[in-house]
């Protein structure tokens, strides 16, 4: 297959040609789609996996490590993970993104320096960056925020809005919003922050992570988050819940209706025991399904995308939960995080696509239509990102030896 490229978009596509120009030995497929992230976590991994307890205490460890960074140690951190996510299949991924003044919520000489800082991580790294830049304002539902979490807030909505709205886009970086929770945005500025966001733009919001947030909500509204939603019409299509886990019936048929898109997190779902959501029913109900790396606890877009099937597996005591296309699908949208034309191998979409070999030790004999089960992102050789080669031969083109980034990185801020 020869694949013509020009000014980052595919301008042709031609089964049977022979071998000429850059040649990518193994399984080529269209670039994986990150769509939820949060960059920062990446320096729990190996040091939180072994603690007892809940979804909460773990909070309070992320919480502490968040409390460390700043502009210059959040850019260094950022530059290493998005490398990692480029090595691991990622063309793309969307960032959600809280953490946006110094400690006890002063706001940094340039407002948005800590989104700059991630922007300037990802160029660095050669992926594209969807900004999904967070309304964070209460502690819990009528509850102010605490001291680490004046560093999430803007105030009201309408000042995350005008903070949000001085973003300057570019050909690899966009921006979309997101509405932290139901637990840390009151019920009466929820339709400011979605109406703080252009329509053409993507909207986020983590949905249902834990039984706890269900009980206060519906204690302190009468809804389910997703009743609120849809009392305050931030249902739509443009609209992405994050993880969706404890749904009721109702609720999946109302995020069908209104053509809602849920990510699921399936390897930050397990570390954090938040529980395994309805992914087959939410699909069968009209839902758009993807996936993203969240805490970075793993970054491997073929773990990710496989654990799709195998969660749904264990919930159901079923196999074939999912067809293999209906899969790459899910690995592969783009769209929810805003772009729209990334995502297939085909003329006129966006260049990015990601080669496997197929003679390792986990895909030597499988067939084509099983790499999603058999590889991960060890197996993956080459990675194009708008027409440019990000990765050759498994070494990154742009990040020298990102383990080493990595490594001094966490190790400086955990000593910090």
């Amino acid at each position: 297959m020869r694949i013509d490229v020009d000014g980052g978009r595919i301008t042709g596509v031609t089964p049977g040609s022979p071998r000429s120009g850059t040649v990518l030995d193994g399984l080529t497929l269209p670039g994986f789609a990150n769509g939820h992230s949060h960059a920062f976590h990446r320096a729990l991994r190996g040091r939180t996996h072994h603690e007892r307890g809940t979804f909460w205490t773990w909070r309070e460890r992320m919480y502490a490590l968040a409390a460390r960074l700043d502009p210059d140690a959040y850019y260094r951190l950022a530059r290493g993970v998005y490398a990692e996510m480029v090595l691991g299949g990622y063309t793309s991924v969307g960032e959600f993104h809280y953490l946006h003044h110094a400690p006890g919520g002063k706001p940094y000489g340039d407002p948005n320096a800590m989104g700059a800082a991630l922007r300037q991580a990802a160029a660095d790294a050669g992926i594209r960056l969807t900004l999904l830049d967070t309304c964070y304002l209460a502690g819990g539902i009528g509850v102010e925020p605490d001291e680490v979490q004046r560093r999430f807030s803007d105030g009201t909505a309408s000042a995350w809005a005008s903070r949000v709205a001085a973003l300057a886009e570019d050909e690899q970086f966009r921006v979309g919003g997101a509405i932290h929770s139901v637990r840390a945005v009151p019920a009466d500025q929820l339709s400011e922050v979605d109406n703080g966001v252009p329509g053409h733009r993507p909207l986020h919001i983590h949905l249902s992570e834990q039984r706890a947030e269900n009980e206060q909500c519906e204690a302190a509204t009468g809804f389910t988050p997703t009743g609120l939603l849809g009392d305050h019409g931030v249902l739509d299509e443009r609209l992405t819940v994050v993880h969706a886990t404890h749904l009721t019936d109702r609720d999946v048929r109302w995020l069908g209706e209104f053509r809602v898109g849920a990510c699921f997190c399936p390897t930050t779902e397990r570390d954090l025991g938040d529980g395994i959501g309805p992914a087959r029913a939410l699909r069968d109900a009209g839902v758009r399904l993807s996936v993203g790396s969240d805490s970075n606890a793993v970054v491997d877009a073929f773990e990710e995308t496989r654990a799709l099937e195998l969660d749904d597996r264990l919930a159901s005591e079923e196999r074939g939960r999912f067809t293999a296309e209906e899969l790459l699908a899910a690995g592969t949208d783009h769209a929810t995080i805003g772009w729209d034309e990334v995502g297939a191998l085909a003329e006129g979409a966006g260049a990015d696509f990601v080669t496997v070999t197929l003679d390792s030790v986990r895909t030597a004999g499988i067939e084509p239509s099983g790499v999603l089960f058999a590889a991960s992102g060890a197996d993956v050789r080459h990675v194009v990102v708008a027409g440019r080669e990000v990765v050759r031969e498994g070494v990154h083109q742009l990040v020298e030896r990102p383990e080493t980034v990595l490594a001094k990185e966490i190790e400086a801020l955990w000593q910090s």
